[in-house]
């Protein structure tokens, strides 16, 4: 008999295991919306969308919100929160910044936007909106060491980060909007309004050697921008790595490039192109008064700040690779305590890997069975592309490559796909002989275990000479038949060692 549908199982059927968490950032240029899926480790956007308000325009000169913007931003506002509350976000977090923060008009604004919406408006200090985009940062690369750069219509904010922390910070009134109107569309009058900023900031020239992270719409497109002129094979924004003279020298050949140039670019809008050369500008600055290391792109700022600063100090703690590698296996139905078993059972193989490559290593066997819902000629494609496409992994980009790799392997033998090609060309010979072991031994304890937990801990996998020796119990009826001997002499051959069974 068919269950007859009501309101309630309809109710019942859309309830998420969490509640949703939304961040409106109500910039100078644009009003943008991020609901995130829940309060996890790693910030996964549930819908995305954006505004452009310019509530900034015209600030400059009038030192009031653009009256168009203050119209326009009070019904996208409106809109954001309608969609937040029926995505069922349990916190909504608006935000306001530089100029909202500057206008003389800007208190009264977020009074009438809060009681219009019936929701808190929080505008930011300068401070406060440095250390969100700091944490941005810190919530996808822990280990960030340098400065943290953050251009948005009104301000830049610069974090000095190390250490898992933010220590000093400025923020300017140096926003692409107010950039372009102090200097009258010259771009060398705003150069030289860049270089007296930054002069009063002594301790900015004092990082050198580090890296420099590039955070902002601006910069994402910047980056979208270099990625095509260097046919680079990756085209993923998060982490894009550029050392500091060849960005220099990218920035010089961009900013010569024509308007039609520009706009044949994929995925760089008409509305952004304007600001482009001035972006790169500001950046190529940065670059000769820090002296980094190297210029990291992150598409984490403000709101996964945001985001990262409302998590429970618990959660913060967890790995963002190793958390978000358990949630994906969860949602897939896929047993974690499995992938922790495989990743010990392997480890003889690996005696001398870098806590690196170690962590890379557990991600992988944690993600191992993830794509079993795919259809089995095309699983191995599926799972390197969604590894290398994943837009909030917070890896570097070989990094990222390795790992799409591993799964690649874990479900082909052999490199038969063109489209891994890309991936190839970021990696040395010697790191792809490890991703493929990685692959293959995972292949061999699916062909033990079938994915269950508690099975391939009765087994062991020892180099023992010239011979990789697999150890399996007589007793267990579970391993006298199965495919498993074929996949032992498939990942010792790849070893360059004999293949051997011992029955204990």
């Amino acid at each position: 008999m068919a269950r007859k549908v009501t309101s309630k199982t309809r109710r019942v059927a859309s309830e998420r295991p969490r509640k949703p968490v939304a961040v409106i950032d109500i910039g100078s240029n644009s009003v943008r919306l991020v609901v995130y899926d829940g309060q996890t480790r790693t910030p996964i956007p549930l819908h995305n969308e954006k505004a452009i308000c310019a509530l900034g325009k015209g600030l400059e000169k009038t030192g009031k919100l653009n009256p168009d913007g203050v119209k326009m931003a009070f019904d996208t506002v409106g809109r954001f929160v309608k969609i937040s509350r029926a995505l069922g976000a349990g916190s909504i977090d608006a935000l306001a910044t530089a100029a909202v923060r500057d206008a003389a008009d800007g208190k009264a604004f977020a009074k009438a936007l809060a009681r219009k919406t019936r929701i808190t408006v929080q505008t930011l200090s300068g401070k406060q909106e440095a250390e969100r985009s700091a944490l941005g940062v810190l919530c996808g690369i822990p280990d960030a060491d340098g400065i943290v750069a953050d251009l948005g219509g009104g301000s830049l904010e610069l974090v000095k980060v190390g250490n898992r922390r933010m220590s000093e910070h400025t923020t300017m009134p140096l926003g692409l909007l107010r950039l372009t109107e102090a200097a009258e569309g010259d771009r060398d009058k705003a150069l030289s309004i860049i270089d007296k900023a930054l002069d009063k900031h002594k301790w900015v020239s004092k990082q050198r050697d580090k890296t420099l992270y590039a955070v902002g719409g601006a910069w994402r497109y910047l980056a979208r921008v270099c990625i095509a002129q260097m046919n680079y094979p990756l085209h993923v924004l998060d982490n894009f790595t550029l050392e500091r003279q060849q960005a220099i020298s990218l920035f010089d050949v961009i900013s010569r490039l024509s308007q039609r140039s520009l706009e044949q670019i994929k995925g760089v809008s008409k509305s952004r192109l304007a600001m482009l050369p001035l972006g790169a500008a500001v950046l190529e600055r940065l670059l000769e008064v820090v002296k980094p290391r190297a210029l990291v792109f992150s598409i984490y700022g403000m709101r996964e700040g945001q985001f990262f600063k409302d998590l429970p100090a618990a959660v913060r703690k967890q790995d963002p690779i190793i958390s978000l590698a358990e949630e994906m296996a969860r949602a897939a139905g896929r047993s974690v305590e499995a992938g922790y078993e495989s990743f010990a059972w392997m480890s003889g193989l690996f005696k001398d890997e870098s806590a690196r490559q170690r962590k890379l290593r557990l991600a992988a066997c944690l993600l191992r069975d993830v794509w079993w819902t795919e259809h089995p000629d095309y699983r191995a494609e599926q799972a390197f592309l969604r590894v290398l496409r994943l837009p909030f992994l917070g890896l570097g980009h070989e990094d990222r490559a390795a790992l799409a790799l591993v799964m690649y392997y874990r479900y082909q033998s052999e490199a038969t796909a063109p489209i891994i090609e890309q991936a190839h060309a970021l990696l040395a010979e010697s790191r792809i002989e490890r991703i493929q072991t990685v692959g293959l031994a995972m292949r061999l304890a699916y062909a033990l275990s079938a994915g269950a937990p508690g099975w391939v801990s009765k087994t062991s996998l020892k180099i023992d000479g010239e011979k990789l020796v697999l150890r399996v119990p007589g007793s267990e009826p579970l391993f006298r038949t199965g495919s498993y001997d074929r996949r032992l002499k498939r990942l010792a051959d790849h070893l360059g060692l004999m293949a051997q069974i011992r029955i204990t």
